[in-house]
């Protein structure tokens, strides 16, 4: 793209023009000077610890063509500068014009909320593909091209920002995707981060206090938030997720036109999609599914009856792209769930249920636990350690506390304990078992023992949950990163149960 076409489209201001800028051709943007090379143009973003401003001269000397900045205070620099209102938003704008905004020749279903973004972005995505449609995916999991292969950012884009969004949704059209799932997380949505991804379809799971210490109030999280349904030309929204649902609908009726709205509900409320006569059993959950499309028995291969409303919600923005009620419930029926969240591990008669999920705090561990509770005919237990090294060594003792007054049996073991003695973080979980007057644990520091000591006392009726690890692919043992599947390691402790019977 040529750097002026670039001005033009940000409406920024030229300023220090040397070298004729329309001669000047733009091949990528980014905001970190150790990431530019030739034909780049820097975004100089003014962060709480540093101003980007700072690092011109080694973007310029890696081959930045020009910065993007919000006003330099007394100086130029040596490429054309331009200068906007907002860096950030520039940041964003500038990487989708220059990868010629790739999301406009997709269908995009965004999907944001407090809870359930991750299972009803994964659930869309199944219910897409298995109507047919090349669809990627970009989540807190990872991202998908078609291929349905699971891949990680590189490590320094943990958490993507506008640029790497904007590469990755045009490497799946790339790869002949039509359709995409962007899970947009309230960070993403208030950052800029996901400005100018052309969302056709925004999802709405609900909202409940959580980042704070980011957003700073309830009222800011919601606006934050709500900026999906501000930026889509339609919007699904929870009916159950009050007050907040009747704001989303004043906001989804602004503009002359307006935006369409689908509404669900998984209590009761009158919703176009609804879900009745729930049913939750050990290996799933059956419900009966009341839409504009229809009346239908669906069965989901999930467990925790709030999968219910995060189906409903995955269906009702699927139909928006046209997939029928036939292919959405046989969508569900096939659904493999979410890696490492709620994830079954496959049994055979007599194995124990296991499930690998990754709560890894007090509250996230007394849901998970209070939900298989539900369905577990025999005892439960559960398999946790606690992070080392600068993580918060509060919730130690509190997660040792939830695991032996919720499951019946708690192995305490290894997580991730990096330069921490290990047994330093066992003695605060164990201390947070015995001040709630509960000796119902045993601490195995190896954490594949601990795994495999568990599957084995348990019972054929029994749970096992194995918690905090989740989908990860490490253990960080000092400062060793050790490759985990955890998973993989279930499995093998089912396999030589088996073979000690």
């Amino acid at each position: 793209m040529n750097l002026v076409d670039l001005v033009e489209a940000l409406d920024a201001e030229l300023q220090d023009t040397p070298k004729h800028p329309r001669g000047v051709v733009v091949t990528g943007v980014s905001h970190q000077a150790a990431w530019v090379r030739p034909g780049y143009v820097f975004v100089a973003i003014k962060g709480a610890r540093f101003d980007g401003h700072g690092f011109m001269d080694e973007a310029i000397e890696r081959g930045a063509v020009a910065v993007i900045g919000e006003g330099l205070a007394s100086r130029s620099v040596s490429v054309p500068y331009l200068k906007v209102d907002s860096a950030r938003a520039a940041l964003a704008d500038a990487a989708t014009a220059v990868l010629g905004r790739p999301s406009d020749d997709l269908t995009v279903l965004g999907v944001t909320g407090t809870d359930g973004k991750t299972t009803t972005s994964c659930l869309a995505l199944h219910l897409l593909r298995h109507a047919g449609r090349a669809t990627g995916l970009l989540s807190t999991i990872g991202y998908e091209l078609p291929d349905g292969r699971l891949r990680q950012p590189p490590s320094h884009f943990t958490t993507p920002e506008a640029p790497q969004v904007q590469q990755i949704l045009r490497d799946m059209r790339t790869h002949e995707a039509t359709h995409a799932v962007v899970e947009s997380s309230s960070h993403a949505l208030a950052m800029d981060r996901v400005r100018g991804v052309d969302y056709d379809i925004a999802i709405w799971t609900n909202l409940t206090g959580e980042h704070l210490d980011f957003h700073g109030s309830m009222e800011q999280y919601f606006a934050d938030k709500a900026k999906l349904v501000r930026a889509a030309r339609h919007a699904v929204l929870n009916v159950d997720d009050q007050p907040w649902f009747d704001q989303l609908v004043q906001i989804a009726g602004e503009g002359e036109a307006g935006r369409g709205v689908t509404t669900y509900s998984a209590e009761g409320g009158d919703a176009d999609w609804r879900a009745t006569e729930v049913e939750e059993g050990p290996d799933g959950l059956s419900f009966t599914v009341t839409s504009p499309l229809g009346t239908a028995r669906a069965e989901l291969p999930m467990i925790g009856r709030f999968n219910v409303a995060n189906a409903l919600a995955a269906m009702a923005g699927v139909a928006q792209t046209g997939v029928g009620l036939d292919e959405l419930i046989a969508g569900l029926d096939s659904f493999g769930g979410v890696a490492g969240r709620m994830e079954m591990v496959e049994r055979e008669e007599g194995d124990p249920r296991v499930i690998v999920d990754f709560a890894h705090t007090a509250p996230s561990l007394e849901k998970a636990l209070d939900t298989v509770r539900v369905t577990t005919e025999g005892e439960l237990w559960v398999v946790l350690g606690s992070a080392g090294g600068p993580r918060d060594p509060s919730k130690r003792a509190p997660l040792g506390e939830v695991a032996t007054r919720v499951a019946d049996h708690a192995v305490f073991t290894e997580e991730d304990h990096r330069t921490t003695p290990l047994q330093d973080i066992l003695d605060e979980m164990e201390r947070g078992a015995r001040e709630g007057g509960r000796d119902n644990f045993i601490s195995i520091g190896d954490r594949t023992e601990a795994i495999r000591y568990a599957v084995r006392q348990a019972g054929p009726s029994d749970t096992v949950v194995l918690a905090g690890k989740g989908p990860e692919e490490t253990l960080e043992r000092g400062d060793t990163l050790i490759p985990w599947v955890e998973i993989d390691v279930a499995r093998e402790a089912l396999r030589l149960r088996r073979a000690d019977q």
